[in-house]
């Protein structure tokens, strides 16, 4: 875990400063991430080794109980079968010494898989304790991860634009701002021109018709001549 102890230096630092020190913040977070999943995965294996060896030793427990249970049967039907003459006395009770000797061996194997079983099962809850508590850690840092993730696009996305406020300066945007104004003004003076342009090209009889309007004279003439005829009449 050699990668978090530079992690651990890192604290709470702000990640752009982080950034642009001599580590990265989050390849550092994801190569320790994959160390201690691979280092999960490890444990997991060895815990299952564990409780294999376990249980076996469990199975093998109650196997050599069996078993003496066997030779004491045995060497009660041996005894019993000297008592009857069934087989001769020094036979059977040579057979029954040995199906003793045999039922004491069984019983001293069993409580050895006994202990060694209780040991196993020991070892093993100790390990899911560790296996439990580096899940825990990984579920973490895994947390911490999206957390750095965010606090770098956040910082990135703050530099560029502080970057970009700073190429912005008070003088270059009233320089902008008077050439617009110019711009308008030329454009303004502009057509004005034309429109005086267009007035003095204009003719005479244009400009005689405007002061005067004719149609109403000549309204004015009809009108009288009408009334003429009829005082004629």
């Amino acid at each position: 875990m050699n990668i978090f102890k530079r992690l651990f230096r890192i604290g709470k630092a702000e990640a752009h400063a982080a950034i642009d020190g001599l580590e990265d913040p989050i390849k550092m977070t994801e190569q320790g991430i994959r160390e201690m999943k691979e280092q999960l995965d490890k444990s997991v294996q060895a815990m299952a080794q564990v409780k294999a060896l376990a249980i076996r030793r469990k199975n093998e427990h109650a196997s050599l109980l069996n078993k003496s249970e066997d030779y004491q049967n045995k060497a009660m039907l041996l005894v019993q079968k000297g008592i009857k003459e069934e087989i001769a006395t020094e036979e059977s009770d040579r057979l029954a010494k040995e199906a003793l000797k045999m039922k004491e061996q069984a019983v001293q194997d069993a409580k050895l898989a006994e202990a060694e079983s209780q040991k196993l099962e020991q070892d093993v809850e100790k390990m899911q304790t560790n296996i439990n508590s580096l899940k825990s850690t990984i579920a973490k840092w895994e947390g911490e991860l999206k957390t750095l993730r965010a606090r770098v696009q956040v910082s990135q996305a703050t530099q560029d634009i502080n970057k970009k406020m700073t190429q912005l300066d008070s003088d270059s945007t009233i320089s902008m701002l008077e050439k617009m104004k110019d711009k308008v003004q030329q454009q303004e003076a502009l057509a004005d021109a034309y429109g005086e342009i267009a007035n003095a090209s204009k003719s005479i009889d244009e400009e005689i018709n405007a002061v005067v309007d004719t149609t109403e004279n000549k309204a004015e003439a009809e009108l009288q001549k009408l009334k003429e005829q009829f005082n004629a009449n």
